[in-house]
């Protein structure tokens, strides 16, 4: 039993002998031994009068766990330099480097792809009609939709000029993984411009003016970019130039019917 009670025990044990000693002057002094007083008290105390304005289970667990950390920090206050000064400094250096790294780095999601997404809508529009609605997205500083339109006009004039098959369902990754097989100097940007697309279309990451403007150049140079096409008519195909045919076709007939 805790020392409070100890003490209330024997607070009862003296109450008993004042009693006593008040209700006969004359008589001995009535003496009480240490444990039956001791277990009176207990009793006295068990009383749910004594224990109304306990703490409940809940706020013992709390002030368990307060305690739990208190002796936590002291420990690393003095191991810490400079004390709780130290230990505050560095708390408040963590939390800022967390914030930078969520400012960095942005919401946590998972690696965007445009893997089950397509890149056009049921709308059908020209590479131009695509171009003036990113300019228009841009001017109100949309980025987002305005970086969306700008590869959607990258692959629809890729398809103008016959460069990419018309095909439906395609997404940004497919694209710029085929366009780049007849345009190998701009591969690593077409990946680029896929990635930002589905970034911004798939992992919900805004755009920026830097990111609309990087599609909008790409988007230019691509406009005048010579593709790399396959090569026909190569040598072997039909008429081959051997000895035997050239001279077949330097042979020709004269009038006497020999030949020279």
């Amino acid at each position: 039993m805790s020392g409070g009670v100890t003490t209330a025990a024997l607070r009862t044990a003296a109450g008993l002998r004042t009693a006593a000693a008040d209700g006969e002057d004359d008589g001995p002094p009535v003496t009480t031994p240490r444990t039956p007083a001791r277990e009176a008290a207990e009793r006295e105390l068990s009383k749910p009068a004594y224990h109304e304005n306990d703490p409940s289970l809940l706020q013992r667990l709390l002030d368990w766990l307060w305690d739990r950390v208190g002796a936590l920090l002291s420990s690393a206050a003095q191991a810490t330099p400079g004390g709780w000064v130290g230990l505050t400094v560095l708390a408040c250096a963590a939390v800022l480097l967390v914030i930078a790294l969520r400012l960095r780095l942005g919401k946590l999601r998972p690696e965007p792809t445009s893997e089950g997404g397509t890149l056009f809508d049921e709308r059908h529009r020209s590479a131009a009609g695509h171009r003036a609605a990113a300019e228009t997205h841009a001017s109100a500083h949309r980025w987002s939709e305005a970086l969306q339109e700008r590869m959607r006009a990258i692959v629809r004039s890729l398809e103008e000029r016959a460069l990419l098959d018309r095909r439906p369902g395609r997404t940004a990754d497919e694209a710029a993984a085929e366009a780049a097989r007849t345009l190998p100097d701009h591969a690593e940007a077409l990946r680029a411009a896929a990635h930002a697309f589905d970034e911004v279309t798939y992992a919900k990451r805004p755009a920026d003016t830097a990111a609309y403007s990087a599609m909008r150049d790409l988007d230019d140079t691509l406009q005048h970019a010579r593709p790399l096409l396959p090569e026909t008519g190569a040598p072997g195909d039909g008429d081959s130039d051997t000895p035997e045919n050239d001279a077949a076709r330097r042979t020709t007939t004269v009038p006497d019917g020999g030949r020279r």
